[in-house]
């Protein structure tokens, strides 16, 4: 025989689950010191001009 289940009850604890999910999401995004944040921001425009720096030919000369 099958379980009772109270769909309020249900839809509450799902709609929760949900919240909780987007809450951990967003303690990820927003949640580091700003010291952290222009560290790794600083880590990729240094990335980016290296990898900027290994081309063979500017973008203009593509052309």
């Amino acid at each position: 025989m099958a379980d009772i289940v109270n769909l309020r009850m249900a839809r509450k604890a799902k709609s929760r689950s949900r919240k909780e999910a987007e809450a951990d999401a967003n303690r990820v995004r927003f949640g580091r010191p700003k010291a952290e944040r222009l560290k790794t921001q600083r880590e990729q425009e240094r990335l980016a001009r290296a990898h900027e720096g290994h081309r063979l030919t500017t973008p203009d000369e593509d052309a």
